[in-house]
């Protein structure tokens, strides 16, 4: 597995909740605020070509920030998203978690368990 990329916000709730699954089943990763380091628009690019429903899966739609801009997205080309978004980093979903073959976005346990191959055991006491 390539490394793991966390693209987090600290005082997104859904980040903490993560980055405590992650650290609590031992998975090392690394940790990139969303904010301060904005993902480029390559790196974008390739969160993007891990999504199976593009941009609606990374774009937090329920923001203010997206309520604020009075624009439709789906009228922009791949260039302007990816250009708004760097602009506007607080238009991106939290968090985002790719090895650069999976994408989890949110906290997600299945997507989590998947991206880091901890899949939980479960043992059955027949009496």
């Amino acid at each position: 597995m390539d490394e793991l990329k966390f693209y987090s916000y600290p005082s997104c709730t859904s980040c903490r909740r993560t980055k405590s699954w992650l650290k609590s089943q031992g998975v090392e990763f690394n940790e990139q605020h969303l904010f301060r380091e904005t993902p480029d628009a390559d790196e974008l690019r390739k969160i993007l070509s891990l999504t199976t429903l593009g941009i609606d899966e990374i774009l937090a739609t329920r923001s203010k920030e997206y309520k604020d801009l009075g624009i439709n997205v789906d009228d922009l080309t791949l260039s302007e998203f990816l250009d708004l978004v760097i602009e506007k980093p607080k238009l991106l979903r939290r968090p985002i978690l790719t090895n650069g073959e999976k994408l989890v976005v949110g906290y997600n346990l299945e997507g989590l368990r998947a991206i880091t191959n901890n899949r939980m055991e479960y043992t059955a006491n027949i009496s």
